[in-house]
């Protein structure tokens, strides 16, 4: 994904990615659904950015489109956090200040009043097994009464349902916890772990690991929430 932002930046003959999941067939994303700007984003993405306040950590921040409003328009101190150096390249590239190429749970020296993780924000965690450790590790990168903007969409819907109505779902494990895999260019990233959480399991996880949680907004299968550092 990486690659393919630096590409499309650079102009040097981008294609759509392709992304497919253990339950779904492969779908185009358009690169330069990466690069919109506030009017182009969704509602989830929008409150996000206008609940954002203080000194802020974009994790995951890909082409930057969420750091660059935030730095840009409404003139906060943000970083932005992404796993790909290509990505944060082109962070830096679009004028971004502050960034940081760097696993979140390897980045640490610094407190922050919002942590972004948007667009399936949900997904850095994997697994519901290891959800406890990132959980931690976003609770010691907050100030105190710091907030995590979070979003997630309840992947339900995408199971078959039985005679009588019941969604019939893996008897092993959370229905949530897919592999991902990523295609450019006739090359293929090895298949990783990507988390979806309903509302509800999020929530459970959240006030096990200190926090307080709260719904900010729904959008059909799609939510946006508010975890506060207790």
């Amino acid at each position: 994904m990486g690659r393919a932002i630096l590409d499309y930046f650079q102009n040097e003959n981008p294609e759509d990615l392709q992304t497919e999941t253990s339950i779904s067939e492969l779908d185009e994303l358009p690169v330069d659904y990466l690069f919109r700007d506030f009017d182009e984003m969704n509602k989830i993405e929008q409150k996000a950015l206008e609940l954002s306040n203080g000194k802020v950590l974009d994790i995951g921040a890909g082409a930057g489109s969420h750091s660059l409003y935030l730095q840009n328009e409404r003139k906060l101190d943000v970083t932005a956090l992404d796993i790909s150096p290509n990505s944060i390249e082109v962070c830096q590239l679009r004028g971004i200040q502050k960034t940081v190429t760097q696993n979140m749970l390897e980045f640490s020296g610094e407190t922050y009043d919002t942590i972004l993780l948007l667009m399936n924000g949900t997904g850095i965690f994997q697994s519901l097994n290891v959800i406890d450790i990132y959980l931690k590790k976003l609770h010691s990168l907050l100030n105190k009464n710091g907030q995590i903007l979070i979003d997630s969409t309840d992947i339900l819907y995408m199971f078959d349902t039985d005679d009588d109505g019941g969604v019939l779902i893996p008897a092993n494990g959370y229905y949530g916890e897919l592999d991902y895999i990523v295609h450019y260019k006739n090359e293929s990233e090895d298949p990783i772990k990507w988390l979806y959480l309903d509302f509800n399991t999020l929530q459970n996880a959240a006030l096990n690991n200190d926090f307080k949680v709260e719904m900010i907004l729904q959008d059909e299968d799609s939510y946006l929430a508010r975890l506060i550092k207790k």
